[in-house]
């Protein structure tokens, strides 16, 4: 953000000559990150002391890489990272990381977690030295001022920003040779964003309904959480499977100006968007349902946690994968995202499908709810399973055999196995056998009672034992083992399984994409790295789906020519929806899909930013109006020459006048740029004034719009054709009879609308005027023009009480 003013040259304590000292500063700068990351959820800020500037990203998504972080460090470069002492352990990982980079190894600075606190961020933000303040601002005025440089609807960054002010101030960067007294100075806020990602903030994915969370209509999962409403997202995510679905959302939250990105996507959903290329289409989405979340199966090996239903999963995801890459290779290998599952989908694939299936005995898996191995796998666990498939007919005879030598009133036995403990002579306890004293026998070692049967250890089964050993346990260590080596030769070839996911994630999701182009008759955007946006016949993405008939309109905005349109109409006539189809539409070739359009030119924007939707806010104690004038605040500031604006109704919040006036200001602040710094800015406002008074300077970029009606009889008809044009009338009276107001109120909102027009006198009707009350007023006129008020003998005020007015003066 631009501050007012230059604060260059003008002597201000601890800042240097900027034009003085250029190539000093460029020896000497320095760059101080501060990043805070928690539950997927990425806020960070710098500070630089070559311009003294603090750059702040609002909090953006991030996966378990920090990829995102890794980026911002590769572009910023920053001298010191700032980072909570108690962190979350990607983090961790990340700034460990950094030590291994010879050419690269920032200082890094850890803080308690304390001083990443929200309240104490935002103190030490609003107690920050912003030298081009005046120094007896009050605390409100800052922060009415700071809500419209920096966003306090972002936790993690404002945490931060307060980790980053407390750097500053302990290093006293900058200001290191001044009294203490001097603070480090904050010259201007910038919004920063990656290179090529564009800028879109909470309020335009609101506004756009790009998200919508719902409350589930299950009962059973009000507990767990929402469900996706009716929002661009949730028409477009046809994914077959959940990494498919997150990758999505993160292409939404991290739409991308980068034409090499944008075309590789293209390609791969024009392709599939082909009729005739459906059947690839349908056999490579059932393929991607059996595709598991490969992470988790691979940290519950690496940690040897793995259950019979993991290796299930690994095995069909590993199966799946060749498949897919099976069926890929088939397919154009032109395409890039074919070529690379083609040679990224290697044969250790195929290896570990078929040593999973040569290992593992996933029928008797389930059946003993463990890890079981199938034979020929290892000759020593074949040769103990052998042994105990016919130990049952050998302990038979070996009971038959003990029970010659027992008491002749034990009618039978038996011998049985139980791991852990080892082969045992089983009894039927006897009823004199009351007490434990009564369980001895003579030659047996009494071991438990169980189940009215008595257990014992005998000569022979001590010889069993000696003999076969613990069977059971032996097999089972002798499998875990084998589980053992099996896990760590998948994990030694976890690279290409990790690769499986990544490729297999962004093909499930371009394929979603080109379901959705075929379903709902979406078009190929072209884009280019030019100042135009062209669209034909475009539609709203949702509104058309929830319409029986949708009336298309075209967009057009060029370099030179209607830059910035503004639209007036009716209430109702479709303003607002023109609005939102053109953000939606641009929005959508952002991420690479296909757009409603019958023809779409589009050329590449840095930033969408909105003026739409009035919020409540208590957190920073601002009014509904101050809020919006955040917005626009926010829209003027940062907005560029590659940037869309989408203005509605701004300056309603405040009186007439002073929002006009507002509004009239901001356009004119616009259109005095140069051209080529001018964004899209597409305007609705009923302040039919604006034109009509000629506030706007004239301007080639200037385009007048408004949306036609028609009239038959008392009845408004909305035809939503867009055209050029001024509206004339608001048509509220008809707007408000379409509501259902009383006729009669809408009748006399009619009268009082036209005496206010033409300046006449506007009559009470809740006390009817009739013939005899005015002539009673003209009797009370002439009586007292008859009055001598010279005479001193008269009672004035009892004449007037009296005589002049005897009712109490109740005239009307």
């Amino acid at each position: 953000m631009a501050v007012p003013g230059d604060v260059r040259g003008r002597g201000l304590s601890g800042l240097p000559d900027m034009n003085g000292e250029e190539e000093e500063e460029e020896e000497s700068h320095e760059v101080l990150l501060s990043v805070f990351a928690q539950h997927g959820q990425l806020g960070l800020c710098f500070y630089d002391s070559r311009d003294f500037t603090l750059h702040y990203m609002p909090d953006t998504s991030d996966n378990h890489e920090l990829q995102l972080l890794a980026r911002v460090v590769q572009e910023v470069s920053p001298h010191v990272i700032i980072t909570s002492a108690k962190q979350e352990r990607c983090m961790v990982q990340f700034v460990q990381g950094l030590g291994g980079n010879p050419d690269y190894r920032p200082e890094v600075v850890t803080y308690p977690y304390v001083d990443f606190g929200l309240e104490v961020s935002k103190q030490r933000l609003l107690s920050a030295h912003f030298p081009f303040l005046p120094p007896a601002v009050s605390e409100r005025e800052r922060i009415s001022y700071l809500s419209s440089c920096i966003s306090f609807d972002s936790p993690l960054m404002l945490r931060s920003v307060g980790a980053l002010l407390k750097c500053l101030d302990r290093r006293r960067v900058g200001v290191e040779l001044e009294d203490s007294s001097v603070g480090v100075p904050i010259l201007q806020f910038h919004t920063y964003t990656l290179k090529d990602i564009v800028y879109v903030d909470q309020d335009t994915y609101s506004v756009l309904q790009i998200f919508k969370s719902e409350l589930h209509p299950s009962v059973y999962k009000l507990q767990s959480g929402e469900k996706e409403g009716l929002s661009l997202y949730g028409i477009l995510n046809h994914c077959r499977c959940k990494f498919g679905s997150k990758l999505l959302r993160q292409w939404f939250l991290r739409p991308t100006r980068d034409l090499a990105v944008l075309n590789r996507r293209q390609e791969v959903v024009r392709f599939f968007s082909c009729p005739r290329n459906s059947d690839s289409l349908n056999t490579l989405q059932s393929s991607l349902r059996n595709i598991r979340n490969i992470p988790t199966l691979l940290r519950s090996m690496s940690l040897s946690h793995t259950k019979v239903s993991d290796w299930q999963g690994l095995y069909k995801t590993v199966y799946s994968a060749v498949c897919i890459r099976d069926t890929v290779r088939s397919l154009p290998q032109s395409i890039q995202l074919f070529q690379e599952i083609s040679e990224g989908f290697s044969d250790d694939l195929y290896y570990i499908a078929s040593l999973i299936s040569r290992v593992v005995d996933f029928e008797g898996s389930l059946a003993e709810n463990r890890f079981t191995v199938k034979p020929n796998v290892d000759p020593a666990i074949d040769e103990k399973k052998r042994r105990m498939m016919g130990l049952s007919d050998f302990l038979t005879d070996v009971a038959r055999r003990e029970l010659e030598h027992l008491d002749t009133r034990i009618p039978s036995c038996c011998v049985i196995y139980i791991p852990l403990i080892g082969f045992l002579l089983s009894v039927p306890r006897l009823p004199s056998m009351v007490e434990k004293e009564d369980f001895e026998i003579e030659g047996l070692d009494f071991m438990f009672l169980s189940e009215e049967r008595l257990h014992y250890r005998s000569q022979r089964t001590k010889e069993l034992d000696d003999l076969l050993g613990d069977l059971h346990c032996d097999t089972k260590d002798m499998e875990t083992a084998v589980m053992t080596q099996l896990q760590t030769t998948v994990l030694e070839r976890s690279a290409c399984l990790y690769k499986v996911l990544d490729l297999s994630a962004e093909l499930d999701c371009l394929m979603a994409l080109s379901h959705a182009s075929q379903e709902y008759g979406y078009t190929t955007p072209t884009l280019a790295n030019h100042h135009r946006i062209t669209l034909r016949q475009a539609r709203h993405p949702l509104l058309e789906l929830c319409s029986p008939m949708f009336v298309s309109n075209s967009f057009l905005s060029s370099e030179t020519l209607g830059r910035v349109k503004i639209i007036t109409g009716p209430n109702s006539s479709g303003k607002s929806i023109y609005l939102k189809q053109v953000g939606l539409i641009v929005f959508m070739a952002l991420i690479g899909s296909d757009v409603p359009a019958k023809e779409a030119e589009i050329g590449l924007v840095d930033g969408i930013f909105t003026r739409m939707q009035s919020r409540e806010s208590v957190s920073v104690g601002l009014s509904t109006f101050m809020i919006d004038l955040n917005q626009m605040a926010h829209a003027l500031n940062h907005s560029s020459g590659h940037s869309l604006v989408l203005i509605d109704e701004f300056g309603k919040g405040t009186n007439t006048v002073d929002g006009l006036s507002l509004l009239a200001a901001s356009i004119s602040h616009w259109l005095k740029r140069v051209p080529a710094e001018v964004p899209h800015i597409l305007l609705a406002t009923n302040f039919h004034s604006l034109l009509q008074l000629g506030l706007l300077p004239s301007s080639g970029l200037l385009s007048l719009l408004t949306l036609e009606t028609a009239v038959d009889g008392d009845e408004l008809v909305f035809l939503y054709q867009l055209k050029d044009g001024i509206c004339r009338s608001s048509y509220a009276a008809n707007i408000a009879t379409l509501a259902g107001l009383p006729p009669s109120l809408v009748q006399r909102g009619v009268e009082v609308s036209e005496l206010y027009r033409t300046g006449k006198t506007i009559k009470r009707i809740d006390r009817p005027s009739t013939e005899e009350q005015a002539n009673k007023c003209v009797c009370v006129v002439k009586k007292f023009l008859c009055v001598n008020l010279e005479d001193q003998s008269v009672d004035l005020q009892r004449y007037m009480k009296e005589e002049l007015l005897p009712s109490g003066g109740d005239l009307l």
